[in-house]
């Protein structure tokens, strides 16, 4: 159990880019038995809100559906729980440090080991209201972000 990286996506409402996170990590994980998707959660989630329509259909497009998802809040236990925390803005990030400040040292940004625009650490852009454009273009942020938090986490493990 000690060996195994538990990682948890973090937004705002946990409707759209965190879900949006999650499936496409448990997508390019799922032939790796030390990461377990603890799924992702929201900083401002109502629990029990479904998936946006676009990011389902942004995961079907990606081949990464998530079955039966329902949205919840961030909670003490799941950072505990966590071995990594990926928030999604710095604002996310902000609110998590702040919040669970005993917990700061696992969380990062899904964006810091990337660069966009030839800066690292960009915040993951949000949808909400913008189209379906925008849902792909996080999909494609995602798409390139979550091999680089793989490989961060696996080498993290080798130098421990």
């Amino acid at each position: 159990m000690d060996s195994e990286k538990r990682v948890l996506f973090v937004c705002t409402g946990n409707t759209c880019r965190s879900p949006m996170a999650e499936g496409i990590f448990r997508k390019a994980s799922k032939n790796n038995a030390v990461l377990v998707s603890l799924g992702s959660a929201g900083v401002a989630a109502y629990d029990g809100d479904r998936i946006s329509p676009e990011t389902a259909d942004e995961l079907q497009r990606r081949n990464a559906t998530l079955n039966n998802f329902v949205s919840r809040s961030v909670t003490m236990q799941m950072l505990e729980s966590s071995s990594h925390v990926f928030a999604m803005t710095e604002s996310h990030l902000n609110t998590l440090i702040r919040r669970f400040p005993d917990y700061a040292e696992k969380c990062y940004l899904v964006c810091d080991f990337i660069e966009i625009n030839g800066k690292a650490g960009m915040d993951v852009p949000d949808p909400i209201g913008m189209g379906v454009r925008a849902y792909k273009q996080v999909g494609e942020v995602l798409e390139h972000a979550i091999p680089a938090l793989i490989d961060f986490i696996e080498n993290e493990e080798s130098t421990e």
